[in-house]
């Protein structure tokens, strides 16, 4: 389960890569659409360190119960 949580947070951060290289690539083009890339970015960059805490308070736990 802890293996699956951390494919999950590299997951949200690799889509965070894609979308903040989306952003730069269309700033200069296509504004509006670059910023819904930062938030859907900064979005995912967020669920990462939420994702990562809530499993690590997981895996605490489970350690104390056992």
């Amino acid at each position: 389960m802890n293996r699956i949580g951390k494919v999950f947070e590299i997951g949200y951060l690799v889509v965070a890569l894609i979308f903040a290289y989306e952003a730069i690539t269309r700033w200069s083009t296509e504004r509006e659409k670059a910023y819904t890339f930062i938030i859907i970015g900064a979005l995912a960059v967020f669920m990462f360190f939420f994702r990562r805490r809530m499993r690590i308070k997981r895996e605490n736990y489970s350690d104390r119960t056992k």
